[in-house]
């Protein structure tokens, strides 16, 4: 049994792991076999450790020449049939763009992680932020659908490394994992007990009589079956807008019928793809809304809260995208007002006052490179809470 095999069996006791590192580990139990990607920090410790670790179970690691051909690469091997992903940060992840909404467009499944920095432009490579929200919803163009996960800690940045794959196979799509800098550097001691190493959630595949396959004709699930290479399944891939057959279509009907289908398709499995976590909402006059390091900042500041009187609650999406409304409204309905911190200029507060609609919301944000701390959190809270 090698070290990889040993840290993921559970086999091995508690030990202290990076955020990084925690996703890479978790890319191998969830059957991750093929990396393609370019160091940028601060997310080249993932490219690091698969290079290591990949080609102990199988698998294959490629540094890319840039961004885009990593991105592309990543596409290809997953059409080959082997979950593939690549990491990066903001500057690369802007140039994935244009490839990400191919991905998208033709239903390709892959993981893409973005460990998130300072910006605009190549900005603080070194230091925390939280300004990617929108570009992982809507970085390329035209209208299509995606699932961004945002774990809150090491072991959670493994387990959603897991769940990004399952659901990448699953929902035919491609998945962003959405973490900033302080997460990805942060080490935690984290025990692997019970952690899946293995395939996992294997993608629908084509079945039945090949004369009658359609690439893109779906079930009820508004997920087609994919043909696996080699199985004798005639299929086009194309980045234009295509029909069930897969070939270039600008009939207004059968876009309207194939991109609904496209658009809705998530719609139908949130009950799969929806997670987000609560702390003290039952009774909140506050709620604070808040992802990654800030709701570490955030719950530390619910119990300064508590301890002066003051009611206050956290909602933290796991989920980013599709947004979890339904749990958002949830966690707000009997409070006064709702506090936002983030490390952007208001990314997530605007997502959050959409939702909640008639409910006093107030962002608290930075985007000087600095973590926003509980104390601030807590005095901003306390404040609305008084007013």
């Amino acid at each position: 049994m090698n070290a990889v095999d040993t840290a993921l069996t559970g086999k091995s006791a508690p030990r202290l792991v990076s955020g990084n590192n925690a996703c890479a580990l978790g890319a191998i139990a969830a059957g991750c076999r093929f990396f393609a990607g370019y160091p940028i920090t601060p997310s080249s410790e993932i490219a690091e450790r698969l290079a290591r670790r990949l080609p102990e179970v199988g698998g294959v690691f490629v540094q890319m020449e840039d961004e885009i051909a990593s991105m592309a690469a990543v596409i290809g091997a997953s059409m080959g049939g082997v979950k593939a992903m690549t990491a990066t940060s903001g500057p690369g992840f802007s140039l994935k763009q244009e490839n990400l909404g191919y991905a998208a467009g033709a239903e390709i499944p892959c993981v893409i992680v973005n460990v998130m920095r300072g910006g605009p432009s190549t900005g603080m490579p070194t230091r925390p932020s939280q300004a990617d929200l929108m570009q992982a919803r809507w970085g390329s163009h035209g209208d299509y659908p995606i699932i961004v996960l945002t774990p809150g800690s090491v072991r959670e940045i493994f387990d959603e490394t897991i769940r990004a794959f399952d659901l990448a196979e699953s929902c035919r799509s491609p998945v962003v994992l959405l973490y900033d800098q302080v997460l990805a550097q942060l080490s935690e001691t984290v025990a692997l007990d019970g952690a899946r190493s293995g395939v996992g959630v294997v993608r629908k595949w084509a079945s039945g009589p090949r004369s009658e396959y359609r690439p893109y004709a779906a079930d009820a699930s508004g997920i087609p079956a994919m043909s696996r290479p080699g199985a004798g399944y005639r299929t086009h891939t194309t980045g234009l807008t295509h029909g069930e057959d897969g070939f270039p279509t600008q009939n207004p009907e059968a876009v309207t019928r194939n991109l609904s289908r496209l658009f809705s398709k998530l719609e139908r499995n949130r009950s799969a793809i929806d997670s987000s976590a609560t702390l003290h909402c039952n009774d909140a006059d506050v709620v604070i809304v808040a992802l990654g390091i800030t709701a570490r900042a955030a719950s530390r500041a619910v119990e300064l809260c508590r301890a002066q009187g003051v009611r206050a609650g956290l909602f933290r999406p796991i989920t980013l995208w599709p947004f979890p409304e339904q749990a958002l409204r949830a966690a707000a309905a009997t409070a006064r007002a709702v506090l936002v911190p983030e490390m952007n200029a208001g990314q997530l507060c605007l997502e959050v006052e959409r939702v909640l609609a008639g409910t006093r919301v107030e962002g608290l944000h930075r985007f000087n490179g600095e973590p926003i701390v509980p104390v601030e959190i807590a005095a901003r809270a306390a404040a609305l809470a008084g007013e």
